[in-house]
């Protein structure tokens, strides 16, 4: 299930808030503690379904089993705001190894040493990053060349289509361009009144999972320049996602028209999600929407595809927007070495994190896993392992600002989206002036 989720301006600031106001932790590694003597450490996570919670914990005594002179307790359900405030305050009660669901945040914990260097463990262990991991992984780890985290499974997104739908409109293939796919939305648009009675595809950033930054890869947007300054403005893959999204909004019936349809749809999260449904044909979405449509015992057939590219980039179909949970030590742990023993075992087992990727349905994060036959091999969940491999997926750049920058490109993309805002070019100017404005407040 996704974790890496765009939060609203104002949970998001308070969330980097607490990182940015002081430096949460010592540059040094302190890791002194004996990894084979009786311990116990403590894990904090944000997994709370059930299956999911009964996964993690299966790993744990795995790992237990292995090391029988650590036991390990487990928090689970924790969240970022949680896990913020515990590794800037410390604390005997805070958690030695702490996963978490938002990549966006790596830049954040690198910089305010909120979490630990893993170098000295990596480099000890003689595990190398850049192989061991999927590449697109390794590199959405860590921040600036410092590594304070590493992979545990991953997101990768693409398009579902109901298979059914596609053969009344007489779609024989997924689309594999955006002006194929235009066309496909269009093909499976069926208006009822002054709404839907099925809608192709919805584009809104309102919608599930359609942000900026889910776009952006299909677009090969580069947020930032050289020198880490904001570079939307210059950049014309943005321009050109923006008026691409913006036309198909106006072409579908404008924003007032499919945001009043977007609210009268299904949870995100439950069986009434607008594809279980029938209501939208194809849905941007990642390879846990598989497992989930599946338990639905949908009417109909799904497919999988990677989402469409720009015409002028069709030799880069297959690529797809990357994420996924990131784990690592916190910084003020007394336990630094045992801990390692856990991170090491929970991102680089080949077992463990195969077991992991097939009970709660994520994409494994390890070059070995992604070979292992035990691997689940049903062919819509092999689509997303195929997008996670691609070498040109990838995640947004880390940021000292974590996510902020996505979150204020959003928020001017829904101003042009709406109509609000017409003059692009002065708008994106504006955002990159914002954008610089926070990196430098928060740097």
């Amino acid at each position: 299930m996704p974790r890496n989720r765009v939060l609203s301006a104002a949970v998001a600031a308070a969330s980097i808030a607490l990182l940015a106001t002081s430096c949460v932790g010592s540059t040094e590694n302190g890791a002194n503690d004996d990894p084979d003597a009786k311990t116990t450490l403590t894990f904090w996570h944000g997994w709370s379904a059930p299956s999911e919670v009964k996964a993690i914990e299966a790993n744990i005594a795995s790992f237990e089993k292995a090391h029988p002179n650590i036991d390990v307790k487990i928090v689970k359900g924790v969240t970022d705001d949680k896990i913020n405030q515990s590794l800037r305050g410390g604390g005997s009660k805070g958690p030695d190894v702490v996963s978490s669901f938002t990549t966006d945040n790596v830049g954040r914990f690198c910089t305010s040493n909120a979490l630990a260097d893993l170098k000295p463990f990596l480099e000890k262990a003689k595990i190398d990053p850049a192989t061991t991991f999927v590449p697109s992984m390794a590199k959405y780890t860590e921040h600036e060349g410092k590594r304070c985290t590493v992979p545990l499974l991953g997101d990768a997104y693409g398009l579902y289509y109901n298979k059914d739908a596609f053969k009344e409109a007489g779609i024989k293939a997924p689309p594999k361009t955006f002006s194929e796919f235009d066309k496909a939305v269009k093909k499976l648009t069926k208006t009822k009144g002054d709404s839907y009675e099925q809608l192709g595809f919805m584009p809104a950033y309102l919608g599930y999972e359609t942000t900026v930054e889910h776009y952006g890869n299909a677009f090969g947007v580069q947020y930032l320049d050289e020198n880490g300054k904001s570079n939307t403005a210059e950049d014309p893959a943005v321009k050109n996602m923006l008026k691409w999204q913006k036309n198909l909004v106006d072409d579908l019936g404008g924003f007032e028209k499919l945001n009043k349809f977007r609210t009268s749809l299904g949870d995100e999260w439950g069986a009434k999600h607008p594809f279980h449904t029938g209501q939208v044909a194809m849905q941007l979405d990642g390879e846990w929407r598989g497992k989930m449509a599946g338990d639905s015992k949908l009417g109909f057939e799904i497919g999988a595809a990677p989402l469409p590219v720009p015409d002028d980039q069709a030799a880069d179909y297959g690529k797809g927007y990357l994420s996924g949970t990131i784990l690592g030590i916190a910084n003020n742990s007394p336990k630094k070495n045992a801990a390692w023993e856990l991170v090491k075992y929970l991102s680089t087992d080949t077992d463990a994190v195969v077991d992991f990727a097939n009970a709660i349905h994520n994409v494994p994060s390890t070059v070995e896993a992604l070979k292992s036959p035990k691997l689940n091999d049903d062919p819509v969940y092999r689509t997303f392992v195929d997008i996670a491999q691609h070498p040109k997926s990838s995640h947004a750049p880390s940021s000292v600002n974590g996510g902020a920058f996505l979150l204020t490109l959003q928020d001017n993309a829904q101003k042009y989206e709406k109509g609000t805002e017409t003059d692009l070019d002065a708008l994106l100017k504006r955002n990159d002036e914002q954008v610089d404005k926070d990196n430098e407040q928060a740097g």
